[in-house]
């Protein structure tokens, strides 16, 4: 008897759709009784979160093979072949190779871990999807890799450079996925606003967004994941300001509140950029919601430092924050700064989601009495346009889009 593989992602959207791509190549292949473990390298956490679920997964299933991928497995494949539960360790281009996956299935043998050098990749590998499980919205990745070296960022190593999934391409994956019934897909990268840059003629995101818009008619909502905004083009702007069906949320690699901490980390951006982006964004879509990446204990972070990032929160009107104590990576520059105190990271980041909470709770609150469109997840949970999670009263279908009027709010989401 057969067993289908499993597969468990960690970390970014990214790497869910990645995961899709290889469950359709592992059944294309054959494969059986394996557990394919998709891992993150942002955070030392989440390597070590891999760890954990690769010693839990052989614990229960003892006779699997268990196959480990990812970012974590890109940049310190090494540490993964070592260990004693794992069987496999295969790259990040390996990973959307029919071929890898056809060995797999015929039980070759791979004593050596079999991780190319990602910085070699000259293209962004887009394999067409039907779909994320049972997902009510799809991801589709535009973009892979990143030319930028931010000073904390290990990313890179994992990911390579930055390579962009052609415009045509794209757009005929969102639109199979329309086909099956999808009402609102999600464009994602490592740095998205870097779209297009190695593509003829140089087009932008914004370009990419309006093509994708026009193209596909019939989508009626498309978001965009994390973006940097000091690098906003002007047709993403415009797109941003008067396509309805373009949701009125986006999410923005900020890290730090601090100009001297920007410099350091060698982000592109200074506080004020921040928030005249917000400011005038704002201005353009009222209804728009920022969710934000924030860094606490930055080396050389000092608590006034600190105290401008968090009061760039309100300075930006941020509501979604995504908050992660600065975690040191062997081999970027920032391992090699004057550390901050574990103790005062912790400390920080903790405040920082105090502060993240508080504006969830206000923006919440703003949110009473008005009618939203909500995308269901489940029979009872969806989201809104600007993101906020709904609880409804009464069962509607999956992946559809409801009309819902707003009555409360409570432990983080609102009720309808």
């Amino acid at each position: 008897m057969t067993t289908p593989p499993v597969f468990e992602t960690l970390g970014c959207r990214l790497n869910a759709y990645e995961t899709e791509a290889m469950k359709k190549l592992a059944g294309q292949a054959g494969l059986d009784n394996a557990i394919i473990i998709n891992t993150c390298a942002v955070t030392a956490e989440a390597v070590r979160q891999a760890r954990q679920k690769i010693r839990r997964a052989r614990r229960q299933n003892p006779d699997a093979r268990i196959v480990v991928t990812g970012c974590a497995a890109q940049v310190k494949p090494e540490d993964f072949t070592a260990m004693p539960e794992v069987d496999h360790v295969i790259g990040n281009r390996e990973k959307l190779q029919s071929a890898i996956w056809a060995g797999l299935a015929g039980n070759a043998a791979a004593a050596q871990p079999q991780v190319s050098d990602i910085m070699a990749a000259r293209r962004a590998e887009s394999p067409l999807i039907d779909g994320l499980g049972t997902r009510a919205r799809a991801y589709v990745q535009v973009q892979n890799g990143c030319d930028h070296r931010c000073t904390f960022c290990i990313i890179p190593f994992g990911r390579g450079n930055s390579r962009s999934v052609p415009a045509a391409r794209v757009v005929e994956q969102i639109a199979r996925l329309r086909d099956k019934g999808f009402n609102e897909v999600v464009l994602t990268g490592v740095d998205m606003t870097s779209w297009g840059a190695d593509l003829e003629g140089t087009p932008r995101l914004g370009d990419l967004v309006q093509a994708v818009l026009k193209a596909v008619p019939d989508l009626p909502r498309l978001r965009i994941s994390s973006i940097d905004s000091i690098e906003v083009d002007p047709a993403l702007s415009e797109a941003i300001a008067s396509e309805h069906r373009l949701m009125p949320h986006l999410h923005l690699s900020l890290q730090a509140g601090d100009d001297m901490i920007l410099k350091r980390m060698k982000r592109r951006h200074l506080r004020d950029d921040a928030i005249r982006f917000c400011t005038e964004t704002r201005a353009a879509r009222p209804d728009i919601v920022f969710g934000a990446d924030v860094i606490a204990g930055f080396p050389t972070e000092s608590e006034a430092m600190f105290e401008n990032s968090l009061k760039l929160v309100a300075e930006c009107g941020l509501t979604w924050l995504h908050v992660f104590p600065y975690s040191i990576r062997q081999g970027t520059p920032a391992a090699r700064m004057p550390q901050v105190a574990k103790a005062a990271i912790k400390e920080r980041a903790a405040r920082l989601r105090d502060t993240g909470d508080a504006a969830v709770a206000a923006y919440l609150a703003s949110e009473v009495g008005r009618t939203r469109a909500v995308l269901m997840e489940s029979a009872r949970k969806g989201r809104t346009e600007g993101f906020a999670e709904v609880t409804l009263a009464s069962d509607q279908p999956v992946g559809s889009i409801v009309t819902a009027r707003i009555n409360g709010h409570e432990a983080g989401r609102l009720i309808a």
